[in-house]
């Protein structure tokens, strides 16, 4: 059962770690809508780079990719916290059981994954190049959030086979 506990364990700080974030961005929401336009605007990237052309200016575009992202995280947050409420449920029952209970938390993982992949490090750090920029440069964190995620992801996927038959 120790399997199962770990699983659970380290889904549930997935899920606290987005709800932080999503209540991060709402009670500072200005400091994180800031990373957001800059990013967008390429305002800080390397003096007379070529790709300034994709650069995007328009504060309600910068507004509305903020607001997508944190209800990227919003969503995210509740499959997370859902996935940990079904693998509690299934804690006790049949290895048929706890595996069926995985597809939920997989989805959420899965879910995570695609934001910090694409929105931040694909989007955010190559077409917009934010790897450029000394001051709005989130790939780093993005990238440690893909890792930790990806990990806690191979794990409850992999087959529980200690449940009672």
């Amino acid at each position: 059962m120790i399997t199962r506990a770990a699983k659970v364990l380290l889904l549930a700080a997935v899920a606290l770690y987005d709800t932080l974030v999503v209540f991060n961005n709402l009670t500072d929401f200005d400091s994180n809508y800031q990373f957001v336009r800059h990013v967008l605007s390429m305002d800080s990237t390397f003096p007379g780079n070529r790709a300034m052309g994709r650069a995007i200016l328009s504060p309600a575009f910068h507004l509305a990719f903020y607001i997508g992202i944190i209800a990227w995280e919003v969503v995210t947050a509740i499959l997370l916290w859902w996935g940990v409420v079904r693998l509690l449920r299934a804690f006790g029952q049949s290895s048929a059981s706890f595996n069926a209970a995985r597809r939920v938390p997989v989805m959420a993982l899965t879910l995570s994954l695609l934001m910090w992949l694409v929105a931040f490090l694909a989007i955010g750090g190559e077409w917009f190049l934010m790897w450029q920029s000394h001051t709005w440069n989130g790939q780093d964190a993005a990238f440690r959030m893909f890792a930790v995620v990806a990990l806690v992801l191979l794990i409850v996927l992999q087959p529980d086979t200690q449940g009672q038959p």
